[in-house]
């Protein structure tokens, strides 16, 4: 038969195996079949003019000031349903794979005048008609990781963030550069939606190592040369652990994925986690206005080497109870991790992003401030002035000595 390799898939090691026998992926249908033609209009009144009431999950129609609430993804499609029963790998429409062709630039014919409207989305995802006023917006799940499955609207309004940058940049001003401060403008905050993808998943662990329990502890030796020993009892320590994950998110952006912290402190997002993604509501481009995002560009598969180790730190510590006994620690040697099946979910997070790039050798370094959109959760970078630091550090280092030493001397 055509296609056929003649080898028997018995004879493959288990991961080639598995692969080759696992069900093809199953997918969610999220689309918004009534907003395709990029029109989003009041259910009371017909305009156009919506978009999210500020501080909630909310739209609002500034025509007549109607106000309604948009489903929420997980009730509406039961993505919290069935996850210690997953099998094989289901993704959602809007999580699907980016075709390498897709183009960034989208016409919509206004259905208030005729006219033909073109929205580039690698910038933008709404846009108002030049004729009639109409606004357009993309909600159609284009094949370029522009728009997710859903949207997790922003609660914290601009001034509150503004606020927390603030706070958070006063407690550290005394080491921080002195251009930094000359220059911080925390008014200049911008509120982007973030890609992620959000993972269910159903999976088993078997861990092993050594075990030690401490038997005895003594010292030799005298003053400087005065050393703690420890005689312990070893054991050979094995566990097996069956979990679920509900709702873990996965940066799905390469450029905010890049955790060189030689370059930047992108990391400073993933210390304003949690959110609350159980609330996030399906994609509408309406929640966007006002508010700027970054599409997604990595697709499930570049995202499981990284879901495999996220899930083996959960295995480590979903086994930590059971092994107190060892008061010494566990070693663990050997990990086994197995994926039983999972469901992908893309999603819009929002962040409050202050940057500031500070001048140096190889291009620099770039630094970030972030408050969660949700909880107003606030981590940042600040660039210090690095002599004030040494100072501090020898002053507090000889004050320390200094009173070590007047201790010793009354001491004796």
């Amino acid at each position: 038969m055509p296609g056929q390799t003649g080898i028997d898939p018995a004879t493959m090691p288990d991961p080639i195996r598995k692969e080759l026998e696992a069900p093809d992926p199953v997918a969610i249908d999220t689309s918004s079949k009534e907003l395709e033609d990029g029109v989003n209009r009041c259910p009371k009144c017909g305009s156009t003019d919506v978009r999210q009431k500020p501080g909630s999950d909310m739209l609002i129609c500034l025509y007549c000031r109607n106000q309604w609430q948009s489903a929420r993804v997980e009730e509406q499609f039961g993505l919290g349903d069935g996850i210690d029963t997953l099998e094989g790998t289901v993704i959602a429409s809007g999580a699907r794979d980016i075709a390498a062709d897709a183009k960034d630039l989208m016409t919509f014919k206004c259905s208030g005048c005729g006219a033909e409207v073109t929205v580039n989305t690698g910038n933008a995802m709404t846009a108002r008609c030049h004729w009639c006023r109409h606004m357009l917006g993309v909600n159609e799940q284009i094949a370029n990781g522009a728009v997710p499955d859903a949207v997790l609207p922003f609660h914290i309004k601009k001034d509150d963030a503004v606020a927390r940058i603030r706070q958070f940049v006063d407690k550290r001003r005394l080491f921080a550069l002195k251009e930094f401060k000359e220059q911080f403008t925390p008014e200049n905050v911008s509120g982007v939606y973030l890609p992620y993808m959000i993972v269910d998943g159903n999976a088993s662990a078997d861990v092993g190592g050594q075990g030690e329990i401490e038997t005895r502890r003594y010292t030799k030796g005298s003053g400087d040369d005065k050393k703690t020993y420890y005689d312990a009892d070893v054991y050979r320590v094995e566990r097996h652990v069956d979990f679920t994950v509900d709702d873990l998110p996965l940066e799905s952006s390469s450029e905010r994925g890049n955790l060189d912290t030689r370059t930047n402190t992108n990391n400073i997002i993933n210390t304003i986690l949690p959110f609350d993604t159980k609330n996030a509501v399906k994609w509408n481009a309406s929640y966007l206005a006002g508010f700027t995002s970054e599409k997604r560009d990595r697709d499930v598969e570049s995202l499981r080497p990284r879901l495999e180790d996220q899930l083996l730190s959960i295995a480590r510590a979903e086994v930590e109870a059971s092994v107190a006994r060892y008061g010494r620690g566990v070693r663990w040697e050997q990990e086994r991790l197995e994926v039983h099946g999972t469901r992908w979910v893309s999603m819009y997070l929002p962040v409050w992003l202050y940057s500031y790039h500070q001048p140096g050798s190889n291009g620099g370094m770039l630094h970030y401030i972030a408050v969660n959109g949700r909880t107003g959760e606030t981590m940042g970078s600040v660039p210090v002035q690095q002599w004030k630091l040494l100072a501090t550090a020898l002053t507090v280092g000889t004050f320390l000595e200094g009173i070590a030493l007047w201790i010793l001397a009354h001491s004796s």
